[in-house]
């Protein structure tokens, strides 16, 4: 009737067992189309790139991006669950450089363009293999059978209407600007590309003299943290509204702001004269080196002035190189100064300068050199600072004048701000923090790409200036001549397309660059449909989704550009709602990378405890946001504490169901005669559903599986094992009936409710506990409707009497583990403080603590003992060398309690010690309770369990016979008797062991299934220690 259940907590053969179940019947196929037509719920998946290996970070993401779309399965959604790959951009292009031994875009020319591509169509699959086991593995339910793909021709033609459609808005422009540029890729970067790639770094700052032409005697101090700018210098930039100084440092005379002056020359330095920054204007200097640079018919090597200049660091004096920053390009325009770019394409010196050839870092030190060598060092300064690297191939960026295409951002950045506004950020901090901050200094999206595999820039240009941006391939067959219908929409292929200019005639040519691949993931809502241009009605029915999650780090990333494009293209945010995840790192805190050796392979997890441990450790070890310290340690814990107990629970109900032959199609919960134990569980499961569900519908992961763990707790540990004798009968009476159909009812709403969570498990004990009774059950446990609440068997009385009996109980155990004495080791009596309890109630807490007599009592606080030690942190600082004084004092006999009598009555307490007054508030110290001679008690500050440990020769008796039995039980387990057998019980042992068995063997044997007690151990027998008696028991089976 159901299979056997193996209590060993091995679940990787058995998730094997059900991905092959759901393999052969179709099951994600199936559960997808047995929702089709409902209504839709949608959630977007940012694609991966698959020329890289998943790790263990991918499995927290394919996690949590599976659990709502199940969850919102199984409510009745119609959920989108399409798959994607991101092909294009740099992180190919630098992989295939490596395979063919190619170094930058000439040698990358030099081998063409064309096998270079197509190599990078094939580079794009290389792990593609690789991220679907593991997906499968995880038990990631996506269409990854019709995935879109970045480099399709359809999925192009989208991003082309898209780029028309954002420049007939007057959106996209082309400028000459500084850009973040990566001189090895020979490319610029989006604002958004260049937050992910900041790295704490040492270098040297410099402090130059600029010396005053005609007055050598005088030099402008002026600041960089960037030497190799400094060949390319203009001018120097002050503040024309602060106040410098000519100040005399020894034989020298400086100038530099005034308020700078202490900090940079020292308190010796002597203020000449001030003036206004304005009056220093137009003053010229002469210049660092002798360069042969063109200045044209524009001025430069002098003052000007811009309020960007601040005097938090530096001299109050700019040094101004109008090629490399975005302040000095502006402030160049401004004053009509000299352009200067003494640096070439690939990042190196160039121009005719003594370091032509080195690389603009390596570069630092030499001009450092030759400033020391002419004079004109004044300091060099080792400083650390965060510098931007290129996010895919390290290269240090460097800020260079580049013309680019731009989506002019800035245009609609209080829409941005406001539809950001709408979204659901989960952490809510994202919404104003980190994406808010980065909205509020939103620049224009430099979204052109100097490169090769990459979606082509739809725009022709001519050379009168006109220009056409192309919005489909019907476009472009029109415009152009003689162009294949099935031209690839790629490079080199599309750059020999020219048309005539409808202006002068002359040949349109395409702009020979590709697009941010930014832009290609954040147009797949749209371009996963080819809208518009097919699937119109099926995109605006999924869009915008209701779900999307990722790591932070795409926050200026995925996040972004789905935000940025679909506030240009559809004037509201692409997604209401985003789970935004922390990253993982390993169990010291470390981000986790190949050079610490400390990179997880998630397949030495997924192999070893499965993919149900990992993905409920990811659910409830912390929240989805916080960094997670991995470790196969803790997912075993995690395992242990929620799936090992919900096992066992359900292997418990298989072993006495299939002993009696249990069906529970044949019985109604309804016309049961249930306990209060049932009502109870059954109040506490309805409750549960009801939690569950709006904690998931509020995408509330981590509580909602929390709430399960503790219910399983409760279900395992206490109603099982409350009732666990109304199992044991031959008989199926009728509170037996009750017994199996309310467990039976819990198991299977808490496998439903479970299921999202751990899909392979959850469908194992569907399949044996539901179907197996039941043929015409839905075939998957994932077919199943989200359970809903019955109020009906709603009992919030009941719930809160049985959670005070049940915190009685902790508190009682706690004191008998804090005074050692043993769980089985009966006592006469104990206290309670508090409003007495039912008796019915009286008697489950006094079983459970196995205590004879509860007494309740309206303050029990003097059976406490408060041992009470100072918290160094608070009282070091303020008491420090009498603080061992304190100390001792806190330990003598009564004041603890003292304290504590204080604290509670809301008071700090005082005492003097050594002429100080000692004020001890209740964050100064540390508070725990004590023992008090024949007693023990543990209080959580509400409620006080005190018991008498006191013990007669009759309780001691007592323990002897519960120890005995409980060691004749395990025995049982261990020589593999079925659960029904009758045995034979034996035993050797020291004198008060035979008394014991003389007295008490008949009480021993009832509880074993014992029926015959016999001297001289034999079978399967066992050596004891039982309250410091040896003894050697047997049992046999009859």
């Amino acid at each position: 009737m159901y299979k056997k259940v193996s209590s060993e907590l091995n679940f990787v053969p058995r998730e094997k067992e059900v991905l092959a179940f759901w393999k052969e019947h179709q099951i994600f196929q199936k559960s997808v189309a047995l929702r089709r037509g409902r209504d839709a719920y949608t959630f977007f998946d940012g694609p991966p790139t698959a020329n890289g290996k998943p790790h263990i970070g991918h499995v927290l993401t394919r996690s949590i991006k599976d659990i709502i779309p199940r969850y919102k399965t199984m409510k009745g959604y119609d959920v989108l669950r399409k798959a994607g790959w991101d092909t294009h951009g740099l992180p190919v292009e630098i992989e295939v450089e490596k395979q063919l031994g190619l170094d930058g875009k000439e040698q990358i020319e030099a081998y063409g363009i064309e096998p270079f591509i197509k190599e990078c169509k094939k580079s794009v699959w290389k792990y593609k293999t690789e991220w679907e086991e593991m997906s499968d593995r995880v038990g990631f339910w996506a269409d990854m059978e019709d995935p879109y793909i970045t480099y399709e021709d359809n999925y192009i033609e989208s991003i082309w209407w898209a780029l028309k459609t954002i420049h007939d808005k007057g959106l996209l422009y082309k400028g000459h600007k500084i850009v973040p540029y990566c001189p090895r890729c020979g490319t610029a970067l989006s604002s958004h590309e260049v937050a992910q790639g900041y790295k704490d770094v040492k270098e040297t700052s410099v402090i130059a003299k600029f010396f005053v032409k005609g007055d050598p005697s005088k030099a402008f101090l002026a600041w960089t943290t960037t030497p190799w700018t400094l060949p390319s210098n203009v001018a120097l930039c002050v503040n024309a509204k602060e106040s410098y100084a000519t100040v005399k440092k020894g034989a020298n005379t400086f100038i530099l702001a005034e308020a700078l002056v202490k900090q940079v020359l020292g308190e010796d330095a002597e203020i000449v004269s001030t003036c206004k920054g304005q009056e220093l204007v137009g003053m010229e200097y002469e210049p660092l080196f002798t360069l042969p640079v063109n200045f044209g018919n524009k001025k430069g090597y002098r003052i000007v002035a811009d309020d960007y200049v601040s005097l938090e660091d530096g001299t109050g004096i700019v040094h101004i190189a109008p090629a490399f920053g975005e302040d000095d390009s502006r402030v160049g325009k401004k004053w009509e100064l000299p352009f200067v770019q003494l640096v070439n394409a690939s990042g190196h010196m160039t121009g005719g300068t003594p370091w032509d050839g080195l690389f603009v870092k390596e570069a630092d030190k030499p001009i450092l050199n030759a400033l020391k060598e002419s004079g004109k060092l004044f300091a060099a300064l080792p400083f650390e600072h965060s510098y931007p690297f290129c996010w895919r191939c390290d290269t240090p960026l460097i800020y260079y004048a580049r013309e680019s295409w731009f989506i002019k951002m800035t245009a609609v950045k209080e829409k941005l701000i406001a539809f950001n506004r709408s979204v659901n950020w989960i952490p809510e901090t994202i919404k104003e923090g980190r994406m808010g901050n980065f909205l509020e200094n939103v620049i224009d999206w430099s979204v052109s790409r100097e490169r090769y595999w990459g979606t082509p820039l739809p725009v022709w240009m001519c050379e009168c200036g006109h220009v056409h941006v192309v919005g489909s391939r019907a476009e472009l067959l029109e415009l152009g001549d003689e162009v294949p219908a099935d031209i690839e929409l790629h490079k080199p292929y599309i750059d020999e397309i020219t048309f005539p200019c409808p202006k002068c005639g002359k040949p349109m040519k395409r702009e020979p660059v590709v697009i941010d691949c930014w832009f290609d993931s954040g147009a797949m809502p749209f371009a996963q449909w080819h809208y518009p241009f097919e699937h119109k009605e099926e995109f605006e029915r999924r869009y915008p989704a209701q779900f999307i999650s990722e790591a932070i780090d795409q926050t200026r990333g995925w996040f972004y550009s789905l935000l940025a494009i679909s506030t240009c293209l559809f004037d509201e945010a692409a997604f209401q709602n985003c789970i935004v995840m922390g990253h993982v790192q390993d169990m010291e805190g470390r981000k986790m990378s190949k050079h610490l050796h400390n990179v997880v392979d998630p397949w030495t997890v997924l192999n070893a405890q499965g993919a149900d441990a990992v993905r409920w450790y990811f659910y409830t070890g912390s929240m989805p946001w916080l960094p997670s310290r991995f470790s196969a340690e803790s997912v075993s814990e995690a395992q242990r504490k929620f799936i090992g107990t919900f096992w066992n629970t359900y292997a418990f109900y298989v072993l006495y169901a299939e002993i009696d032959k249990f069906d529970p199609t044949q019985y109604s919960l309804k016309d049961c005669a249930l306990s209060e134990m049932d009502r109870w569980v059954l109040s506490r499961l309805n409750t549960l559903v009801k939690t569950v569900d709006g904690y998931m519908d509020k995408l509330k992961i981590t509580e909602a599986g929390r709430a399960l763990q503790a219910f399983s707790e409760e279900l395992s540990n206490w109603y099982v094992r409350r009732c666990r004798d109304r199992y044991w009968g031959s008989e199926m009476t009728e509170d037996k009936k009750a017994a199996y159909m309310t467990l039976y009812t819990a198991l299977h709403t808490l496998t439903l409710l479970t299921a999202p969570f751990l899909p392979f498990m959850t469908e194992e004990i569907y399949q044996n506990i539901v179907r197996s009774v039941d043929a015409s059950a839905p075939e998957s446990v994932h077919f199943c409707d989200y359970p809903a609440a019955d109020e009906a068997y709603i009992d919030t009385q009941l719930e809160a009497d049985m959670a005070r009996v049940l915190d009685i109980v902790t508190l009682g155990r706690a004191a008998r583990c804090d005074g050692a004495v043993k769980t089985r080791q009966p006592l006469a009596l104990m206290y309670i403080q508090g409003e007495p309890l039912s008796e019915r109630y009286v008697a489950i807490v006094t079983e459970e603590l196995n205590v004879k007599k509860a007494e309740f009592l309206a303050d029990a606080s003097g059976f406490l003992s408060y041992v009470v030690k100072p918290q160094l942190k608070t009282l070091g600082p303020r008491y420090g060398k009498i603080l061992p004084k304190i100390n001792a004092y806190l330990a003598q006999p009564g004041i603890g309690n003292a304290v504590v009598r204080a604290h509670s009555s809301g008071k700090d307490y005082e005492t003097e010690l050594e002429g100080t007054l000692v004020v001890l508030s209740p964050e100064d110290v540390l508070v725990s309770t004590g023992k008090t001679d024949g007693f023990v008690a543990a209080t959580d500050n509400e409620t006080i369990v005190v018991l008498d440990t006191k013990l007669t020769l009759e309780l001691i008796d007592e323990g002897f016979v519960r120890e005995l039995i409980s060691k004749v039980q395990t025995m049982r387990k261990e020589a593999g008797f079925e659960v029904s057998d009758h045995i034979a019980l034996s035993y050797d042992g020291s004198p008060k062991i035979e008394e014991i068995f003389s007295r008490f063997g008949s009480d021993i044997l009832a509880e074993t299934l014992g029926d015959r007690l016999e001297k001289g151990a034999k079978g399967y027998t066992k050596d004891w220690d039982v309250n410091k008696e040896p003894v050697t028991l047997g049992v046999e089976r009859l």
